[in-house]
């Protein structure tokens, strides 16, 4: 039996999140058009008859301007070598920058160049994109669309070729290590990033701090007063739909409470993104 870890690394919005998601047909790791939005390491577990396959997303890797970027390009860049595989993915619409190349320079030159968003480009420019990728000198290159999901068995099978033989590391019925608190705590984070632009997503932090079943209290962090009455929204219908967006993908019958506070430049405080656990 083939087992091993592979891990996504990249520019943010290249879609890592939304390629393991479709690798393992179920929603592992929330998604958005707002760079950051992956902000710890996730793991999502591929289980066949002949392989076991641990996928690790991580945060796009970018020039930081606070603490809490500084904390997301580690443990992007902290995946590299604990890994078993590593998939380099780009943005098959948009040319192959700065951010891609640095990117390029840090992982083994082994490594698996995967050229995403195949399907919102033209021929040409998947042909650009790919022939400009190959000047990186890495291993094997695949285009593919995380949406549609062309290419992407291929990929998984070759991903399964590099593994070596070993054992099961999660069970047969787990598809990922996150921690379910941690999860509906990211369904949150992930519904009010829909709701904002601009700046305002990156100053959204969010927690579990009660968990007594049925009843779920949801604390969403921000870091000006201001953006706690955005949040809440007039008459307080932004937490309205948020709650009952997430609670539509949760178990019926959950009692969910949304509760907004100010922690005042919590991104640029390291104590205060170690509590957040990122």
């Amino acid at each position: 039996m083939k087992s091993g870890f592979v891990s996504f690394v990249g520019r943010p919005n290249v879609g890592k999140s939304t390629l393991l998601n479709r690798i393992l047909g179920t929603k592992v790791s929330i998604v958005s058009d707002k760079p950051q939005t992956t902000r710890t390491e996730v793991r999502g577990v591929l289980n066949r008859p002949d392989a076991q396959v641990v996928f690790v997303d991580t945060p796009g890797i970018h020039k930081p301007v606070t603490a809490l970027g500084e904390r997301l390009n580690q443990t992007a860049t902290g995946t590299i070598g604990d890994v078993d595989v590593v998939c380099l993915v780009l943005d098959a619409t948009a040319p192959l920058g700065r951010g891609d190349r640095f990117v390029a320079a840090r992982v083994p030159a082994d490594a698996v160049v995967v050229v995403n968003k195949v399907d919102a480009a033209t021929p040409d420019q998947v042909l650009e994109q790919l022939a400009v990728a190959s000047e990186l000198d890495l291993s094997e290159y695949f285009p593919v669309s995380a949406v549609t999901g062309a290419g992407v068995p291929e990929l998984v099978e070759h991903l399964v070729t590099r593994l070596p033989e070993g054992p099961q590391w999660y069970p047969d019925d787990m598809v990922t290590d996150v921690p379910e608190a941690f999860w509906v705590a990211e369904l949150v984070r992930e519904q009010l990033f829909a709701r904002f632009r601009e700046e305002m997503p990156y100053s959204i932090a969010t927690r579990v701090t009660e968990w007594e079943w049925p009843r779920i209290r949801v604390e969403i962090l921000v870091e000006r007063e201001s953006q706690k009455g955005m949040v809440i929204g007039k008459g307080g219908q932004v937490l309205k739909e948020v709650g009952q967006a997430v609670r539509e993908q949760l178990v019926p019958g959950v009692y969910l409470e949304l509760f907004v506070k100010v922690d005042k430049d919590w991104q640029r405080r390291p104590r205060a993104i170690e509590r957040l656990g990122y």
